[in-house]
């Protein structure tokens, strides 16, 4: 088994374990629009407790990467995808919850070439 497809055994375990409505097409395409941060232990995770990477999260892959405007919405759906994966849960998945933003914008377009 490729170390891609070990993280992507984890990644549909917690998807399973959350009860979350992602497919495993659109996990895999964002894992691997990720890059090699899935395999590096500070980057494969989001931190839901630090601003500045929220403020990261919002202006790199919902801005520039998915193309939305700035507003009030984006910190609701980051808030939102956090609730999602559990505000106590320690390990939530950049690719899980890059995923979930996605879906919640249906911006699955970006995924499709």
């Amino acid at each position: 088994m490729s170390k891609f497809d070990e993280k992507m055994a984890i990644y549909k375990q917690s998807v399973a374990d959350l009860k979350l409505q992602i497919s495993d097409d659109l996990l895999a395409k964002v894992a691997k629009g990720l890059g090699p941060s899935i395999y590096l232990a500070d980057a494969s995770l989001v931190s839901g407790s630090d601003a500045k990477e929220l403020e990261t999260v919002k202006n790199n892959f919902l801005i520039k990467k998915l193309g939305l405007a700035d507003g009030p919405e984006l910190d609701k759906a980051l808030q939102s995808a956090l609730t999602a994966m559990g505000t106590s849960n320690k390990s939530k998945h950049r690719a899980i919850f890059y995923a979930l933003l996605v879906k919640h914008f249906g911006k699955e377009s970006v995924y499709s070439k």
